[in-house]
């Protein structure tokens, strides 16, 4: 029989740690790779002429309200203008455009949810970083937070609220 003396004290949910979960600042919809390497002949060589009639003749609305990141996949050298030729093609209909890969694509996304983040309610507290998700948070994202967080948090963990590892702890103020 447990007594009311003997209840089992749920520690984690009586102390005064905010918890922080970076997959709750997920930016959803449709991520698109356009791969470069698929318009340069034997995937090394581009041809002028070709791109541009491939700038004018594809159909960029299959890229509507899209992320595209634009990648070189196999490091061909190619002129500059090339990316920003697809980036203005790609503008009336993306979301967002970068070039690089997925991963950079997802730190800039966070990066963006981050800066709207109100900071005040996490003044003087002990924060503890979530560590599971369902979604890949880049470790970007994981930085960018710690960053805006270390100025004014009391401490910073890193975890479940139940194992954290200690990220940063401000010391004390001699008076």
């Amino acid at each position: 029989m447990i007594t009311s003396e003997s209840k089992i004290k749920n520690k984690v949910a009586q102390s005064n740690l905010i918890t922080i979960d970076l997959e709750q600042y997920y930016t959803p919809g449709i991520r698109i790779e356009f791969d470069i390497k698929l318009l340069l002949q034997d995937e090394f060589f581009l041809k002028e002429k070709e791109f541009r009639q491939f700038i004018k003749d594809h159909d960029w609305t299959r890229y509507q309200n899209a992320f595209v990141y634009i990648t070189n996949s196999n490091n061909a050298i190619v002129p500059m203008w090339v990316y920003f030729s697809i980036s203005v093609a790609l503008e009336p209909f993306v979301k967002k455009t970068i070039f690089g890969s997925l991963e950079y694509l997802e730190s800039i996304l966070y990066k963006e949810k981050l800066e709207l983040l109100d900071l005040k309610e996490f003044e003087n507290k002990k924060i503890v970083i979530k560590g599971c998700s369902h979604k890949k948070v880049p470790t970007q994202a994981y930085i960018e937070l710690i960053t805006k967080l270390k100025p004014i948090a009391n401490s910073i963990m890193y975890g479940e609220p139940c194992s954290t590892v200690p990220i940063y702890k401000r010391k004390e103020r001699k008076e």
